[in-house]
């Protein structure tokens, strides 16, 4: 017998989200819907261990949830004449198959992006809601406590349920201001997926996947909109890169020593497409510039050379429009490159100190800089820092070899 608590995780986690939003199109009610999934998987970690685990655990989960809504409405009093409709989607097919009902998780990013809803807490709660990540990973992408995301999240379902928000699809109008919250999510999704290039964590299984297609939907729904397009362009150049990331024994291979073979052409003429049809709409913005460039690292497969000084002009062009960590560390190792280790170390030095504290690819690169200058006992301090934060084994063997 399979185990039964495993199951259910990896059901939820391949199907939470797409399960969430199907539920909730047709409750119209993303608060009750959440509680009923969630009560169904309660059921499940009960009864699996006694019964089996089904042939189709997420079609048992659909089932289970739906039968909850259908108790909680006639508990609450639902009109007789909603009963033939309850009746109906009570008995519908309990072995369909996943593909039996439509993927609805596009409209619930938008739904999460009500503007009722806190701004800062709107990323996150899609993050959690609708692709299944957990606070403690929603908290490392927003460098934050984990204890600190986790009440951020609840406060914001508390919301949702006082204020009655509702799944309602935004009007076409609407959808723009909503916008830039959805590629958030999407990109943050992506980048969860991205860390866990070996895998071995089965609740990121296949995330940069959903990521990239949720992506392809958001640039087919809004063609007119560049930063869907640049986010689109930016996730594809990453994703040809995957397979040389590793070697053959499954070491970790940082991008300028990558076997440039092992890059997907096809995907990158394909970015190349999807950025170069971005920057006709002539609206630069933080996407486009984070995939233009990954499109110079994509020349080394024409070039074999890296045009350093370019990236750091376009990092410096990002670092306006968005000036997040991760791009303060990558423009600080964009200048070591194309100028010497003193403008890396610099850059970093310029960093406020407590705003990095846990931020492993900052450490990464000081030990990288300082051992550049011959500064050794301090790189081996900053590689210490670095190795302790890795949660990738890979990486971690990485950044030991370096130390030592």
């Amino acid at each position: 017998m399979r185990d039964a608590g495993q199951a259910a995780e990896l059901a939820a986690r391949a199907s939470y989200g797409r399960l969430l939003a199907y539920l909730a199109a047709r409750w119209r009610d993303v608060a009750r819907a959440e509680d009923a999934l969630g009560d169904a998987l309660l059921a499940a970690l009960e009864t699996w261990p006694r019964t089996g685990v089904p042939d189709n655990p997420v079609a048992w989960l659909l089932t289970a949830a739906r039968r909850r809504l259908v108790d909680g409405a006639r508990h609450a009093g639902v009109a007789a004449a909603a009963e033939a409709d309850l009746k109906v989607m009570l008995d519908e097919r309990a072995d369909a198959s996943p593909a039996a009902f439509p993927d609805e998780r596009l409209a619930l990013l938008f739904v999460c992006a009500h503007p009722a809803i806190d701004e800062a807490a709107r990323t996150p709660l899609m993050l959690q809601t609708v692709l299944g990540l957990d606070a403690a990973r929603i908290a490392s992408a927003f460098l934050v406590a984990p204890a600190t995301m986790s009440q951020r999240l609840v406060r914001v379902k508390a919301k949702i349920r006082e204020a009655g928000i509702r799944f309602e699809i935004p009007a076409p109008g609407e959808l723009t201001a909503r916008l830039d919250a959805v590629l958030e999510a999407i990109y943050a999704a992506y980048g969860s997926g991205w860390e866990d290039v070996a895998g071995a964590d089965p609740r990121r299984h296949g995330l940069a996947e959903e990521a990239i297609w949720l992506g392809r939907l958001v640039a087919r729904l809004r063609p007119d909109e560049p930063e869907a397009q640049g986010l689109l362009a930016l996730m594809l150049h990453c994703e040809a890169r995957r397979a040389a990331r590793r070697d053959a024994a499954g070491a970790y291979v940082p991008l300028g020593f990558q076997d440039l073979r092992r890059w997907s052409r096809p995907m990158i003429e394909e970015a190349e497409e999807v950025l170069a049809g971005a920057a006709r709409l002539k609206a630069a913005g933080r996407f486009q510039l984070e995939a233009a460039i990954q499109s110079v690292h994509a020349q080394r497969v024409r070039t074999g050379e890296t045009d350093w000084e370019a990236v750091t002009l376009l990092y410096e062009g990002l670092l306006r429009h968005a000036p997040t960590m991760g791009a303060r560390v990558a423009h600080a190792a964009a200048l070591g490159e194309a100028r010497d280790a003193e403008a890396g170390l610099a850059a970093l030095d310029a960093i406020p100190p407590d705003e990095v504290a846990t931020y492993q690819p900052y450490w990464a690169l000081r030990g990288h800089v300082l051992t550049a200058l011959g500064r050794a006992a301090e790189a081996g301090e900053a590689y210490d820092r670095a190795i302790g934060l890795s949660e990738d084994p890979a990486v971690r063997a990485f950044l030991l070899g370096r130390r030592a």
